[in-house]
């Protein structure tokens, strides 16, 4: 599991977890989600993080 820091000016304002994930393509990497506030507006966030070359090649 990774930790993943949404910074303002430095400061830490959100932090969330992305655990790893095997996505419907086969590849590898990982992925997280949430809500955080940023002075009076709240959003919403996906975190993918996507391991290049991990995809499984097809044998010929």
């Amino acid at each position: 599991m990774l930790t993943v820091e949404i910074k303002d000016d430095g400061k830490t304002i959100a932090d969330f977890a992305a655990s790893e994930k095997v996505f419907k393509t086969g590849s590898k990497g990982f992925y997280g989600m949430g809500k955080f506030k940023l002075g009076e507006k709240r959003y919403q966030v996906q975190i993918q993080m996507v391991e290049i070359g991990s995809k499984p090649k097809i044998s010929e």
